[in-house]
């Protein structure tokens, strides 16, 4: 077995799960992988990645983007999320390969994107990159088989949906369409929102746009209709209607206050 592909901290070879919906895309990887001395787990869906990767802790994940049930970006949403995965390298493959998708998923935290059909040389290239420079993060004297941190799948969820919305609020999404980016369902996402934080989904919105709003006029001379397109309200109007209601004091009053000696 070549010493690239071999984890010198467990003394085991290095540990790949595939997470693809596509039996024949598994195979070649399988074929690939195998061959080259990896150890591999499956799994045909987000969700069921996301499982596996809590269960059997691989050292690198390649993972499709257009899955049938839960998407690579949510699933990838969800790894980040959660402490117990966060640190494991991400590699998308996947033949959604638009500049878009591949700047979405590096934004998301996948460390590399390969695209379908993909060069045998190229795939091994990059795994053996990223196992390198993950080796190469972790502290001396530590190891991936260290007690991992606690998983509350409840605080993951919610984790990555804050993060989505912090990163989308010029955006107004429903929320079967928040529920699909972090691969849940509406009612579970409302109920487990509300008991983590206290607040439904859309009061969390409102709450991190003022939130921003306050950031932007402390920190920038963005125009007020600048602001409120950044923080996703429609029109100066009734961004200051939003934030006087909250805050009992209009934007440009704020701002000026923060001028005044």
């Amino acid at each position: 077995m070549s010493e690239d592909f071999f984890n010198l901290q467990t003394g085991h070879a290095y540990r790949i799960l595939i997470i693809d919906d596509n039996p024949e895309q598994q195979r070649l990887l399988l074929e690939l992988l195998r061959s080259s001395g990896f150890a591999i787990s499956f799994a045909f869906d987000g969700h069921q990645g996301y499982q596996r990767a809590l269960s059997t802790k691989p050292d690198l994940i390649l993972l499709d983007v257009r899955m049938v049930k839960v998407d690579g970006f949510a699933t990838c949403r969800l790894l980040k999320a959660d402490a117990a995965t966060q640190d494991i390298p991400v590699i998308f493959i996947s033949a959604a390969d638009t500049p878009d998708e591949r700047i979405a998923g590096l934004k998301l935290g996948g460390v590399d994107y390969i695209s379908k059909p993909f060069v045998p040389e190229e795939v091994l290239a990059r795994i053996n990159i990223h196992l390198d420079l993950a080796s190469r993060a972790r502290t001396p004297g530590t190891s991936s088989e260290s007690a991992p941190p606690r998983h509350n799948a409840n605080v993951v969820l919610v984790n990555a949906v804050r993060q989505f919305i912090s990163e989308n609020l010029a955006i107004s999404p429903s929320l079967a369409e928040i529920a699909a980016k972090v691969g849940t369902y509406e009612k579970k996402l409302s109920q487990v929102f509300r008991e983590q934080t206290g607040l439904t989904v859309f009061a969390f919105i409102r709450e991190e746009r003022i939130r921003r709003a306050r950031e932007l006029l402390q920190a920038t001379d963005l125009e007020i209709q600048d602001i409120a397109d950044q923080v996703g309200f429609q029109n100066a109007a009734n961004f200051a209607t939003a934030f006087r209601q909250r805050l009992g004091i209009t934007p440009s009053a704020y701002r000026q206050n923060l001028s005044t000696p």
